[in-house]
């Protein structure tokens, strides 16, 4: 059921915080200066899903104390970024990461990908086929991007859930990616992490059947947090790595830079949102940069981790479905 979008114009008032940040003291004013993350988690006193804020990575705070229920509600705010300044400059109440679980930072907003933005991707794609390559080199040159349906946002994995590989592919790979975030009214409002799993033989085989390889059950991983009040230039500073353990070693590893996606985001975004409408708001995976080798092939119980310098960690157990 849909939320009245809230109210954020008294909170800061109802909880003695003055709007000008001269005013408050300098611990208050260090939180002005730390990067802010949003967040869902579960605790064992609570069994429903809370929005958190986190500064840190560390604690989190509980913003059911102010009234938010949704982040997706939370993300249409007029004015996102001052509205957590204050929040975070209060006096709620703070819970050590490490005593919740944090689920994928999204509730009903439809997950999308868009692919063969970077240049390494489009070599990729162009070796997983014959059949196909011509295909993909098009469209890395082409005015119009390849965007395609990923997830609904009820079945994105959260951190330390497990995502899938298919029983039927005999190739398989994660594919790190920044994600971009926009709210119900289109507009970006921060930056998370995901993990576009993919077939890549199923894909091979025929570009038709790239509904198959890329969206099937636990092919979505999500989170840990939605980093707010960046830019897309600071965006573009961060670096995107990917691990897969195996039995607790490393089988891969790779990295990139997320200045290397070949398209801006406000071209990303208005081609995702031409002739589209997101009620429920939306989330991009802008494609990714690192690809093992043609003979790796991800296994049951490997372990996918993730890291973006502006955002956190998202790790998640492999399992076959």
């Amino acid at each position: 059921m849909d939320r009245v979008p809230l109210d954020f114009g008294g909170t800061s008032h109802a909880l003695g915080i003055e709007r000008r940040s001269e005013t408050l003291n300098p611990a208050a004013k260090r939180c002005f200066l730390r990067p802010m993350k949003l967040g869902r988690f579960f605790s064992a006193s609570h069994p429903f899903a809370r929005v958190g804020l986190t500064l840190d990575g560390l604690e989190v705070l509980d913003l059911s104390e102010v009234g938010v229920q949704s982040i997706t509600s939370l993300l249409d705010s007029p004015d996102l970024e001052s509205t957590l300044k204050r929040w975070a400059a209060g006096s709620l109440r703070r819970i050590p990461v490490s005593e919740v679980c944090l689920g994928a930072p999204v509730e009903d907003q439809e997950i999308w990908a868009a692919g063969v933005t970077y240049l390494r991707s489009k070599a990729a794609r162009m070796e997983e086929s014959d059949f196909s390559a011509t295909a993909y080199d098009r469209v890395y040159e082409a005015a119009r991007p390849e965007i395609f349906f990923k997830s609904q946002g009820s079945k994105a994995m959260g951190p330390g859930a497990p995502v899938g590989i298919r029983s039927d592919a005999r190739w398989s790979v994660p594919e790190p990616e920044l994600v971009l975030v926009f709210n119900r009214q289109g507009r970006r409002v921060g930056f998370t992490i995901g993990n576009d799993m993919s077939s890549r033989d199923i894909e091979g085989e025929n570009l038709l059947y790239l509904p198959q390889a890329k969206t099937y059950r636990a092919s979505c991983a999500i989170g840990p947090w939605i980093r707010v009040g960046a830019d897309e230039a600071e965006a573009r500073s961060w670096s995107i790595g990917l691990e897969i353990l195996r039995a607790g070693a490393t089988v891969f590893r790779g990295s990139t830079q997320v200045s290397q996606i070949k398209r801006s985001f406000d071209e990303l975004a208005g081609w995702l949102q031409r002739c589209q409408e997101f009620p429920k708001g939306s989330m991009l995976l802008t494609g990714t940069g690192i690809v093992p080798p043609n003979e790796f092939t991800l296994a049951e119980g490997d372990r996918v981790v993730i890291e973006i310098d502006g955002i956190g960690r998202l790790e998640n157990p492999v399992i076959p479905v």
